[in-house]
C-alpha cells in the first residue's frame, strides 16, 4: 500500500516519520484485517449474555433435577428431614453451579442466582408438602397407624400446651376450651397445615439464600476468558 504526504502529496516509505520533501510529521498506522481477525476471540463473535439475565429454560432443567430429590428428602423422614434445610440450601446453590455451565459470561449476580434459588425453593417446597399430605393420608388411613399420631399429638401438642398453660396462669375453663379445640378435627387439621405451610416457607427462603450463595461462588471460581 503506497503511502503519501497530507501536504505535498510526495511518496512515503513506511519507514519514514516524517515527509522527505515538506519535513510534515507522518502518523500513519496500518493493521492488516486478518491480524485484526486473529487478535479478536472467537466468543466476541457471539452475543454476550447480561449477567443479570436469565434464560429460563436451562435454569428450569437445572431446578427440577435438584428440587425433586431435594424436596423428597424433606418430605418428613426423621433422619433425613431434619436436614431439610441444608439440603434446600445445597439445592438452589447446585440448581446455579449447573445453570452456569454453558452460560456466557460464566457467572451472574447474586440477584439473578437468587431468583434460581427461589424458583428451586418453590418446586422443591411443593414436592415436599405433597409428599408430607400422601405419606400422612397413606399412614392414618390405608396402614391404619392413626393411633400412634393420636398419641404422639396427645403428649406433644395438648398435655404439654396445658402445662405451659397452667404455669402462665390462664384459668382451667380457658384450658379446656383450648384443649377441646386443638383435639378437634378442624384444629388438627389447622394446626398441621400450618406447620407444613411454615416448613415450605423456611424451605423456600433457604433456596433462595443457597442461589444467592451459588451465583456468589460461581463468582470467584471462574476463569478469566482468552
Amino acid at each position: 500500500m503506497e503511502i503519501s504526504c497530507k501536504r505535498c502529496h510526495s511518496v512515503i516509505l513506511p519507514e519514514n516519520c516524517y515527509c522527505p520533501n515538506c519535513g510534515l510529521p507522518q502518523f500513519v498506522y496500518h493493521i492488516a484485517e486478518s491480524a485484526a481477525r486473529q487478535a479478536r476471540p472467537e466468543h466476541w463473535d457471539g452475543a454476550i449474555r447480561d449477567a443479570d439475565s436469565i434464560d429460563w429454560k436451562p435454569a428450569l432443567k437445572a431446578s427440577f433435577k435438584l428440587a425433586i430429590p431435594a424436596g423428597l428428602l424433606c418430605s418428613g423422614y426423621p433422619l433425613l428431614g431434619i436436614f431439610g434445610l441444608v439440603w434446600m440450601a445445597a439445592a438452589g446453590a447446585g440448581a446455579v453451579v449447573l445453570y452456569m455451565r454453558n452460560q456466557r459470561p460464566a457467572w451472574i449476580t447474586v440477584g439473578a442466582g437468587a431468583r434460581i434459588g427461589l424458583v428451586t425453593g418453590l418446586l422443591g417446597g411443593w414436592i415436599a408438602a405433597a409428599t408430607m399430605g400422601t405419606l400422612l393420608f397413606t399412614s392414618r388411613f390405608l396402614f391404619h397407624e392413626g393411633q400412634i399420631f393420636d398419641n404422639f399429638w396427645q403428649v406433644q401438642i395438648s398435655d404439654k400446651l396445658s402445662q405451659q398453660w397452667t404455669a402462665a396462669g390462664l384459668d382451667a375453663p380457658t384450658i379446656l376450651a383450648a384443649k377441646t379445640m386443638l383435639n378437634s378435627p378442624e384444629g388438627r387439621g389447622g394446626i398441621t397445615l400450618s406447620v407444613i405451610i411454615f416448613l415450605v416457607l423456611a424451605l423456600i427462603a433457604f433456596a433462595t439464600a443457597g442461589g444467592a450463595f451459588g451465583a456468589r461462588l460461581t463468582g470467584r471460581t471462574r476463569q478469566p476468558e482468552p
